[in-house]
C-alpha cells in the first residue's frame, strides 16, 4: 500500500518502548502533515477533566491504580475520529483487542515500530531530569542545563522522577515488551509494520519513517 504524500491524510500508529523518542518523531509528523495526535494519556486525561460519561467512568478505575478497559479506550478514541484528517496514534493501541476495534473503524498506512535496547532505554531515561517549579526537561546526555541542577529558565531545582530510575525503567521496559509483541506480529502479518533503529540520531530515524510513509510496506 503506498502512503499518501506530504500535505495529504495519512493514518500512522507509532510504537515504542520507554526512552524511544516517539514523541520527538511524533512532533515532526504533525509539522509535515494533516494529521491529528491522538495520545491515550492525553485522551483519558481530557475526558475526566472534563467530566464526561467515559471519564467518570474511568476515573474509577484510574483511582484504584487499575488499567482502565480496553472497551472505555476505544470508546474515547472513536469519539475523536473524523473524516476530515489523517490520524498519529502514540500509545494505542496496546492490546490486540484495541488493535482490532481500530481496524475495524479505520485503515491504517503504517505502523512505525522504533527499536531500542532495554539498556539504551536505561541510559536516556535515567539521565532525565525535571525542574520542580516550572516542569522544563532536561537531559544530561542530550540537553544538559547551563548550572548542574539548575534550571535555566526559572531557577528552580532539577531532580530525577521516581519512574526514571533504572530499576524502575527496567520493569517499565519488561512490561512495555510484553504487551507489545503480539501487536507487532499482528501488523507484520498485515504488511503495516516497519521496524526502526531507535539508537540513530532523531534525524536518521525520522528519514526512516518518511521514507516508509513515501515507499509503503509490505
Amino acid at each position: 500500500m503506498l502512503a499518501p504524500s506530504d500535505g495529504e491524510k495519512c493514518n500512522v500508529v507509532l510504537l515504542g518502548g520507554p526512552g524511544a523518542g516517539k514523541g520527538t518523531q511524533a512532533e515532526k509528523l504533525l509539522e509535515d502533515r494533516r494529521m491529528q495526535h491522538l495520545a491515550t494519556g492525553d485522551i483519558l486525561r481530557d475526558e475526566v477533566d472534563k467530566g464526561t460519561e467515559l471519564g467518570l467512568k474511568a476515573k474509577k478505575y484510574m483511582d484504584k491504580g487499575e488499567l482502565v478497559p480496553d472497551d472505555l479506550v476505544v470508546d474515547m478514541v472513536q469519539k475523536r475520529l473524523t473524516d476530515q484528517k489523517g490520524y498519529l496514534f502514540d500509545g494505542f493501541p496496546r492490546t490486540m483487542d484495541q488493535a482490532k476495534a481500530l481496524g475495524r473503524v479505520l485503515d491504517l498506512d503504517l505502523v512505525a515500530y522504533i527499536k531500542i535496547s532495554k539498556s539504551e532505554a536505561v541510559r536516556r531515561l535515567s539521565s532525565r531530569r525535571v525542574c520542580r517549579d516550572c516542569g522544563r526537561i532536561y537531559n544530561t546526555i542530550f540537553k544538559s542545563p547551563e548550572r548542574e541542577g539548575v534550571c535555566d529558565e526559572c531557577s528552580g531545582n532539577l531532580y530525577q522522577r521516581d519512574d526514571d530510575k533504572p530499576e524502575v525503567i527496567r520493569d517499565r521496559f519488561a512490561t512495555f515488551l510484553d504487551e507489545t509483541a503480539p501487536l507487532i506480529d499482528f501488523y507484520r502479518e498485515r504488511g503495516l509494520l516497519e521496524e526502526i533503529d531507535g539508537e540513530q540520531q532523531p534525524e536518521e530515524v525520522q528519514a526512516e519513517i518518511e521514507s516508509a510513509l513515501h515507499q509503503g510496506t509490505g
